[in-house]
């Protein structure tokens, strides 16, 4: 939960504190959001998933739309806090199109003069507070104060209605008929705006959804992968599984084992039903 003001520019706002057994990479998976997050305790490391040369450290990270996983190297602890940010978020809040920021690691100085001041020094003065409760209520505060520099953007109106459709999985086709737009005149307008195109948005948009839905399903002790797939509409599960490797580097089942420990009898291509 967010601030009610904040509710139509952040998804999600999670603060987290945690240790691990040992070192590791941590996977930063595709999502239909902007990604802004602020560590505390030790600098973010994070890469593009098999291109080393593009790893950064840092004490803020920003990252836009991608279709490739991301690698966050980590020590034992992770502390911090980590907001999605809607393409209308973006703009409101950090003072820039989501479309700027696409396939980018990017760090809160590298934004510059569109940056709104009361973000600038937030890494710092998330560093002094020690309480979890205390951090969010920093984070959120700040936020609004950034909202009422920028003031309140709009989209334009064929692009905001085509990411409704698209997130809930409307043919490309239909959405241009729905905005009376031509399906290239739609795409040029919605890449400009976010980075990506229609289709590669919808891709990334039912990937996510899949990660949600399959996660939610182990959390309640398990579930079908040929399921899923049809649930989140997928031709089938070996749709699901090309898309997986394509977009996490991995399959549900691998990234299961990863996020949830405990489910250690899961084999490599294990379909819990």
């Amino acid at each position: 939960m967010v601030a009610p003001l904040l509710e139509p520019y952040v998804a999600s706002l999670t603060a987290y504190d945690v240790t691990v057994p040992a070192p590791g990479i941590h996977r930063g998976l595709p999502s239909p959001t902007l990604t802004f997050v602020l560590p505390v305790g030790e600098p973010l490391e994070v890469s593009w998933a098999g291109l080393p040369g593009t790893r950064r450290t840092g004490w803020s990270s920003v990252s836009g739309l991608h279709t490739r996983p991301a690698h966050i190297h980590h020590g034992r602890r992770q502390a911090g806090i980590q907001l999605a940010i809607t393409p209308l978020g973006a703009r409101a809040l950090l003072g820039v199109p989501i479309g700027d920021l696409s396939g980018e690691l990017l760090d809160l100085d590298d934004l510059g003069h569109d940056l709104p001041p009361a973000l600038m020094s937030l890494p710092d003065e998330l560093h002094e507070l020690r309480d979890v409760h205390e951090r969010v209520k920093l984070v959120e505060r700040r936020l609004v104060e950034a909202l009422a520099v920028t003031g309140v953007p709009v989209l334009q109106a064929e692009v905001g209605h085509a990411l409704t459709s698209l997130t809930r999985g409307v043919p490309v086709h239909a959405v241009a008929e729905e905005t009376g737009y031509s399906r290239r005149r739609l795409t040029t307008l919605f890449r400009t705006e976010c980075g990506v195109g229609p289709k590669e948005f919808q891709r990334i948009a039912r990937f996510d959804a899949s990660r949600r839905r399959w996660g939610t399903q182990l959390r309640a002790g398990g579930g079908s992968l040929a399921g899923l797939a049809v649930e989140c509409g997928y031709a089938d599960q070996s749709h699901l599984a090309r898309e997986w490797g394509a977009l996490a580097g991995c399959t549900p089942s691998a990234w299961a084992r990863e996020e949830f420990p405990f489910l250690q009898d899961l084999g490599p291509d294990h379909d819990p039903d």
